[in-house]
């Protein structure tokens, strides 16, 4: 099965090691068909603490490396 890999934003780097990274995702109600933007926030292990605020990362999938990490950073999008 294929890792899964997304892109957000750095909405907190406060942890030692931890950023936590928000991604929207668009999509229509059921029966309304309206678009909605849905936000769902990961916790990523950031090794370096290279990641600032506001900073467009891309993060991927990974074994649980504390009770709420499930995802690492693999690389910040220069914007």
């Amino acid at each position: 099965m294929p890792l899964k890999k997304t892109t957000g934003t750095v909405v907190s780097n406060k942890m030692e090691k931890t950023i936590i990274v928000a991604v929207k995702t668009q999509i229509a109600h059921r029966k309304y068909k309206k678009i909605i933007t849905k936000t769902n926030k990961y916790y990523v292990h950031d090794e370096t603490n290279k990641c600032q605020l506001g900073d467009i990362v891309k993060i991927q999938e990974t074994r649980p490396i504390s009770k709420n990490k499930r995802w690492k950073l693999i690389s910040k999008i220069i914007a």
